[in-house]
Formats: structure tokens, C-alpha cells, sequence
């Protein structure tokens, strides 16, 4: 499928990371820019999915197992490299010592969210004009081990 997950560093992938989420968020869905970008981007761990070595998705994990800013470039969706990030983003949560992992969905990736084990546990709320959902998944433990050592070889 030619698909890869790997972490990301604020300060050397910033631009990636940054015109990834402006032309999904900022450009796509006309989130404004001052929202975009927060206090948590230096201490959050980014992520960056490939496909066919051109980074075409970004994703993070904050404190307490919160997962956000998952966007998909337009011309990559279908590729299954949103579920294939969640996924990766999950895994690792889980090797940090994260028991659940929780997000806020835009209501219309309630589904996609869903398949991936996610539950809606909140009630319906705006967020840069946008109506989300709390999502929250309990992280398995039945896995085979890896630890983060094994991340970004």
C-alpha cells in the first residue's frame, strides 16, 4: 500500500506539518488561521503519513491521550491513510502508557472515527464554527509489545 507513519518534530517538520493543516483546515474547511494554531504545537508529538514518500497527513497527540489535527490532503483521501495514521497515533499512545485516548470529531467523521473503535461519549458542540463530538476509545493491551524505541525504523 505504500503507506508510513512516522513521528514528527515541531521544529523540523513545522513546515510540512504546517501546509498540510493550512490547506486541509484553513484553506478546505476555512477554519481561521488564528485557531489553527495553538500553544500545544512545541510540546504536542506530531505525526506524518506518507504515501509514496510525499507526506500527505499529519496528526498529534497532546496530554492525557488527546489526539487532534488529523487532516488528510484532498487529493490522498480514499487511500486509507486517515484510519492508517489513527491507527499509528493510537499505538503509540498506548507504548507511552495511555489507557484511553479521546479526540473531538467533526460530526460528519463520526463514522470514520467509529470504525476504528471510537465512541461518541459527549454531546454535540461548535468548535470554529464547526459541530464536533468527544470520541473516546479504551487502548488495547492485547497488541503484540513494541516500545518506542521500534518508532522510526
Amino acid at each position: 500500500m505504500s503507506l508510513f507513519v512516522r513521528l514528527a518534530d515541531w521544529q523540523t517538520d513545522k513546515a510540512t506539518i504546517r501546509d498540510i493543516r493550512q490547506k486541509v483546515f484553513v484553506e478546505e474547511q476555512k477554519v481561521p488561521a488564528d485557531l489553527e494554531w495553538d500553544e500545544h504545537e512545541e510540546t504536542a508529538q506530531h505525526f506524518l503519513i506518507y504515501h509514496h514518500n510525499k507526506a500527505i497527513g499529519t496528526g498529534r497527540l497532546t496530554g492525557g491521550g488527546k489526539i487532534g489535527r488529523m487532516a488528510i490532503l484532498k487529493e490522498a483521501r480514499g487511500l486509507g491513510a486517515g484510519l492508517e495514521l489513527l491507527k499509528r497515533i493510537c499505538k503509540f499512545a498506548r507504548i507511552s502508557g495511555q489507557k484511553n485516548a479521546y479526540l473531538n470529531a467533526q460530526v460528519h467523521a463520526i463514522p470514520f472515527y467509529e470504525k476504528a473503535s471510537f465512541t461518541v461519549t459527549g454531546e454535540e458542540f461548535m468548535e470554529a464554527d464547526i459541530p464536533h463530538v468527544r470520541m473516546e476509545l479504551t487502548l488495547s493491551e492485547s497488541e503484540p509489545s513494541e516500545n518506542l524505541d521500534d518508532w522510526n525504523r
